[in-house]
């Protein structure tokens, strides 16, 4: 299913609407230090009023099949008010992962709940190297003599570890890499927050000691599996930075224009133009690659690869950019704990590392152009 213009914007109005109403300022600074980071009654709110959980699930699971160009504007409008929330772990790490795998069953079981907002998920894929590179992998899972499997192992930088009521596990078995269920409670299991520069993005470290587990898909298969995944979720995580770095560059404007030094608006400055302008161009760009990126995805363009790579460095780039330059602009207010400048320069940060930082990704774009 594809929405048109006029959809992708009454979408854009009603999701910034319900935002701006419950996540603001004060509820984010809350929410960085509460346990979970995160509000359950805004979250049900999300998922009854407006089905953001059941967004990109297909209808047969219980949601409304969109794509990633709809996924898209939800997410640049939740990266401009750095919601707390489990969006980003469940609908498009966890249950991307689930549709990648090709595992009817195991779809048929979790993402009617997932769609629906009872079922919050995470993906545990990087261990301590933060690295999602599947021969990196040292988690173990061995066959229980029952049908079922037993994990062993340490995962770090887990999305939303220490709530989710499902966490979705990488671990090596004979075969290589296989992806696994794991229940919450499931005995063995511990999860503890991890203390990250980024606290609007709840991060932990999932330890398993003999716990057990469904495997989901085939066994061996899970490197093809979060190959599709890192795509998917890269082109989610641009849309999210270009929704950050637009933000950026509104305050800087708005800033520039109210701001008076010397008699006059600090935004007549020649200094402050420049500012304002390449920070302009950084954003048109991000959003142009993001968009462009969730349109190839939606369109099943063999070029959606190459997007995806290009997507994470250009928004990656742009929001860093974007973020420094808005706390220049603000000037020393710009650098103290009670302006939201530098949340967004965490944010930024923590986004660019997510997948593995510059290096990385620029890497696997070569790798995606064949080079």
């Amino acid at each position: 299913m594809t929405a048109d213009d006029s959809e992708l914007r009454e979408l854009r109005s009603s999701v910034r609407e319900f935002l701006d109403a419950k996540s603001p300022e004060e509820a984010v600074r809350k929410l960085m230090e509460s346990e979970p980071r995160f509000d359950p009654a805004v979250w049900a709110q999300a998922s009854e009023q407006l089905r953001l959980p059941g967004l990109v699930i297909p209808e047969e699971y219980g949601g409304d099949g969109f794509g990633l160009v709809e996924l898209g504007v939800v997410l640049e409008e939740m990266g401009r008010v750095l919601l707390c929330a489990p969006f980003f772990a469940t609908v498009v790490l966890a249950a991307q992962a689930l549709l990648a795998s090709g595992d009817n069953e195991a779809c048929a079981h979790h993402l009617p709940g997932i769609a629906a907002g009872a079922t919050t998920a995470a993906l545990a894929v990087s261990e301590d190297s933060g690295s999602w590179d599947p021969a990196l992998i040292s988690t173990r899972a061995v066959p229980d003599g029952e049908g079922g499997w037993r994990l062993s192992g340490r995962k770090s930088f887990v999305i939303d570890g220490t709530t989710a009521d499902l966490v979705l596990v990488v671990a090596r078995t004979v075969a290589g890499p296989s992806l696994f269920a794991v229940d919450r409670e499931a005995t063995g299991l511990a999860a503890e927050p991890m203390e990250t520069l980024d606290a609007t993005r709840a991060m932990a470290r999932v330890t398993f000691d003999s716990v057990p587990a469904t495997l989901v898909g085939v066994d061996g298969r899970a490197g093809r599996t979060m190959a599709i995944v890192l795509d998917i979720a890269s082109v989610a995580l641009a849309a999210e930075q270009s929704g950050g770095a637009r933000r950026c560059l509104e305050a800087s404007a708005e800033h520039a224009r109210t701001r008076h030094q010397f008699g006059r608006p600090i935004g007549s400055f020649q200094a402050v133009k420049h500012k304002c302008a390449d920070m302009l161009v950084q954003v048109e760009l991000a959003e142009a690659a993001s968009r462009e990126a969730a349109r190839l995805a939606d369109e099943g363009s063999a070029e959606f690869s190459v997007a995806a790579a290009v997507a994470h460095a250009c928004c990656s780039r742009a929001y860093m950019f974007a973020a420094m330059e808005n706390i220049q602009v603000h000037g020393g207010i710009g650098f103290t704990w009670e302006h939201p400048a530098h949340l967004y320069f965490r944010r930024a940060k923590s986004s660019q590392l997510l997948f593995g930082g510059p290096a990385v990704y620029h890497e696997r774009l070569l790798d995606r152009l064949g080079i």
